[in-house]
């Protein structure tokens, strides 16, 4: 009687699938992405955003230009909707000014705050004493830090947008109520969270990657030659195994001849 012993052999080559593609996905999101930001409610403010993905582990580069001496400005990764600015459609209410509510259909709710020190995530999101004052016209803002798993899906998918909040309506040199109160706290001035420049985070070819691959600017290549080399490994295997199980099939048969 003939005993054929295929099945352990395909099941040990499909399960070497299945581990490429976890590994795959998991690091989907890895590279860098760069943002060019572009002036909302006609405040000025243009910059660039840099960010480098490897896991969880996310570092920003914000230069921003024109905006609001001696005044915090918030500043985030909002995530979760169409992954654009808004246009000046956006204004829904009319009163010239698009309104952070106003612009989350477009670039949706706060995935990440990028604040100078402590806690990054969205209950930080008006943390006004924590987001970069600048002297001037201008600042940079550089730090590393953990960012959620939605936030990477986001990046992932390509709808992560920075967002810099905090515009001068009246030209006065501050935030005042004249143009009205914060829909997101009332304690807060409209001025100081509406935002002021946006920019799609967009897969970059410019940045600098992780020592070991090649520096194409969308992640290192040692994370791709080492699943290549899983995969490989495992294809290697499945055919040793599937030789083996032909040769036994063959000394079956010939002893029972």
């Amino acid at each position: 009687m003939r005993k054929a012993f295929a099945l352990p052999t395909v099941a040990l080559a499909a399960a070497a699938f299945p581990l490429l593609t976890a590994t795959s996905a998991l690091a989907a999101h890895d590279g860098s992405y760069q943002a060019d930001l572009g002036s909302l409610n006609d405040s000025g403010v243009t910059g660039t955003g840099m960010v480098t993905l490897e896991g969880d582990q996310a570092t920003v580069t914000v230069e921003a230009n024109g905006v609001l001496a001696g005044s915090p400005h918030a500043q985030h990764f909002h995530i979760g909707a169409q992954g654009v600015c808004p246009p000046a459609s956006a204004d829904s209410d009319g009163d010239g000014i698009i309104s952070t509510a106003e612009g989350q259909p477009f670039y949706g709710m706060i995935g990440t705050s990028l604040t100078t020190e402590g806690d990054t995530g969205p209950d930080s999101g008006l943390a006004v004493d924590r987001f970069p004052t600048p002297e001037n016209d201008s600042y940079t803002y550089e730090r590393t830090f953990t960012v959620t798993q939605d936030v990477q899906e986001a990046f992932a998918a390509g709808n992560a947008v920075l967002v810099v909040h905090g515009i001068d309506v009246n030209g006065n040199g501050s935030y005042d109520a004249e143009a009205g109160q914060s829909s997101l706290d009332p304690s807060l001035p409209l001025e100081a969270t509406a935002p002021a420049a946006c920019g799609v985070l967009n897969a970059s070819q410019m940045g600098q990657m992780p020592a070991g691959g090649a520096e194409t600017g969308a992640g290192s290549t040692s994370g791709i030659e080492q699943q290549a080399a899983i995969g490989v490994g495992a294809l290697a295997a499945a055919g040793a195994a599937a030789a083996g199980a032909v040769a036994y099939r063959r000394r079956q048969a010939t002893d029972q001849a």
